[in-house]
């Protein structure tokens, strides 16, 4: 009887169910090789076995996440990343383990070589090299002709650079009123010297160019186109006593005729001359190149 309890303990231990009870009693013989029988499966039970039922899961599981709708942001069709595929570099030349590494040239060789071979080249080609500047048309006028920018002043109001005078303070500084010019008469033919004073006629000058230059439209008017010329102070025929003007256009007395507003007289060419030393446009018509001589003087 104490065996059969010490069984039923074990059991319990093991989790298992307890034997039906019997109905017939059992022979002495047949509860030895019970109580045997329930050794062993004791004995086997101590090692761990794996349970061939599967666990079961409880009827009342709980419901699954609910996954929030995508936002249209997240909705929108964007473009997939390019997938960078791996770049293979191709197999090195084997020129590139066998040849010697190149020698480094300073920049200064280089480029000493570089302009030594094109100034060789453009000597061979008989024309000039691409590197140098081109110099100015002026220049290259001056040059061809062998004249130079500087001259000697001829008039003391006249500077030492061709078809340039000195500025008004500067002459009324130097106590230089008036300015002189050599003119003659077409009527009797009298050559005589006239004076203008140089502070009168520059205002003069002025505020007549302030008050037309918009209607000018670059051009020089009539008057100055066809001056009206002074008295003659002999035979006091009006309209009649002209500029004498120099043959050599670097003599020319520019200040003369801009104060009597003679520079009319000019021929085209010598006014082409001012604009050329002046570096004033000097193409185009008469009126155009004598309205640039004007306000050159004016400016200077």
């Amino acid at each position: 009887m104490a065996s059969n309890q010490e069984i039923s303990r074990k059991r319990k231990i093991n989790g298992q169910d307890f034997p039906s009870p019997r109905l017939f009693p059992q022979s002495p013989q047949q509860e030895k090789e019970d109580s045997e029988n329930d050794l062993l499966a004791l004995s086997l039970s101590s090692f761990p076995h794996q349970s061939s039922c599967k666990p079961t899961t409880s009827q009342h599981q709980p419901p699954p996440p609910q996954t929030q709708p995508p936002s249209l942001w997240q909705s929108l069709p964007w473009p997939q990343p390019p997938v960078a595929s791996p770049q293979i570099s191709p197999a090195a030349p084997l020129s590139f383990f066998t040849n010697p590494p190149a020698i480094m040239i300073p920049s200064e060789t280089v480029s000493s070589q570089f302009t030594s071979g094109a100034a060789r080249t453009g000597t061979a080609g008989g024309g000039p090299s691409r590197g140098r500047a081109r110099r100015s048309s002026n220049s290259q006028y001056s040059s061809r002709e062998g004249k130079s920018e500087m001259v000697q002043p001829q008039y003391p109001w006249a500077t030492n650079r061709r078809a340039t005078v000195y500025s008004l303070s500067y002459l009324l500084s130097k106590q230089i009123h008036s300015i002189s010019g050599d003119v003659q008469c077409k009527r009797c033919e009298r050559q005589y010297s006239m004076e203008y004073d140089l502070r009168q006629k520059f205002i003069e000058i002025g505020t007549f160019i302030a008050e037309n230059k918009s209607l000018m439209h670059d051009r020089a008017p009539k008057i100055w186109m066809n001056p009206t010329l002074p008295t003659c102070r002999f035979c006091e025929q009006e309209n009649s006593v002209k500029p004498i003007i120099a043959d050599k256009k670097k003599s020319i007395n520019w200040l003369f005729l801009l104060l009597g507003q003679l520079l009319g007289c000019c021929a085209l060419e010598q006014l082409k001359y001012f604009c050329k030393h002046t570096k004033n446009h000097r193409t185009g018509a008469k009126d155009r190149v004598l309205y640039l001589t004007y306000l050159g003087l004016c400016k200077q």
